[in-house]
């Protein structure tokens, strides 16, 4: 910020409750203990930097003239004043109007060089320069000291869903997290799953990319091999019923079913899905679901198969019998 746009560069004492909020200010989560811990500080000490403002003289109705000042940047020693119950802090006045464009841009940089903001406020600040003022990802590096790569890839964590961002911005998972669920972001279940994996099981940076990585592999392996649509679909219905991943492994005789579980209370209403009140068993249940599947099926034309060796029966072969959890 050019010395020279500040009036004398002088720090003036002015009226706490004539400064107004920046309506652009980027950053939307103040921790209350910080804010706290600021407030005593500046209780014993002052306001030791000066906020920064713009002037702005109102013409009233009656002809009179109200000066009115606004937060360019010091939202945080703002808000401790008031919790202290300053009457003036000091401030630098901005000469010149500023356009809506500056003020963002000023708060972001303030904010970003005290590394105040979190990721998901930093994401829409930079979105905000891009869609209201047009600026290019590579413009707005400039203006921050970051690379382009950075802006883009901050971006993109906007593309994940509002619980997750909520999750980011009250420091349930860290910024970090959000790379593996980006991996993630075409497959909304297993995205669900692996959120709660990080949420409730605290699990590493390291621990959810691995888990990605292996669910993207598992993804590319099916695409490159015939997968049974009886067996995904039972797959699918187990995942969608449990609220968990699931993943059934086929074996030549039988097979297993692996099923994710966050805590005690979930293996408890597992056992409770499967003790449900219809008193039908999960093998029950699921050949109930293959026999609809079947009957759906459209028509194929026989062939005579009478020297063929007889095969055994699809449905006794996928029955939940036949694996173990």
């Amino acid at each position: 910020m050019n010395p020279e746009s500040f009036q004398n560069n002088a720090v003036f004492w002015i009226e706490t409750d004539k400064i107004k909020p920046n309506p652009f200010q980027p950053r939307r989560e103040f921790d209350p203990e910080k804010l706290r811990d600021l407030s005593e500080s500046i209780r014993a000490y002052g306001v030791l930097q000066p906020l920064v403002v713009t002037r702005k003289e109102v013409v009233k109705d009656d002809g009179g003239i109200v000066v009115e000042y606004e937060l360019l940047a010091g939202e945080r020693r703002l808000r401790a004043s008031k919790l202290v119950g300053l009457p003036h802090v000091p401030a630098l006045i901005r000469a010149g109007e500023n356009s809506d464009r500056e003020k963002l841009e000023i708060s972001i940089i303030e904010n970003l060089q005290r590394e105040d903001l979190n990721a998901v406020e930093r994401a829409r600040a930079f979105k905000r320069l891009a869609d209201d003022f047009g600026f290019k990802h590579h413009e707005i590096g400039t203006r921050v000291g970051k690379s382009r790569v950075y802006v883009t890839n901050t971006m993109r964590i906007l593309d994940l869903p509002n619980e997750i961002l909520d999750a980011v911005s009250s420091g349930i998972i860290n910024e970090g997290h959000t790379r593996p669920l980006l991996m993630l972001v075409d497959r909304p279940e297993e995205q669900t799953v692996l959120f709660k994996e990080i949420s409730v099981k605290k699990i590493t940076v390291r621990e959810a990319e691995e888990i990605a990585r292996k669910i993207a592999v598992d993804r590319a392996r099916k695409k490159d091999v015939t997968v049974d649509p009886e067996l995904v679909a039972i797959e699918g219905k187990l995942r969608e019923s449990l609220g968990t991943r699931v993943h059934i492994e086929k074996r030549e005789n039988g097979g297993k079913i692996l099923i994710d579980f966050f805590s005690t209370d979930d293996l408890l209403a597992i056992l409770a899905m499967l003790e449900s009140k219809e008193k039908r068993s999960p093998s029950e249940m699921i050949d109930r679901h293959l026999a609809k599947m079947k009957a759906e099926k459209p028509p194929v034309a026989q062939e005579n198969t009478e020297k063929d060796e007889p095969q055994e029966d699809e449905e006794e072969l996928y029955s939940v019998r036949n694996f173990t959890v």
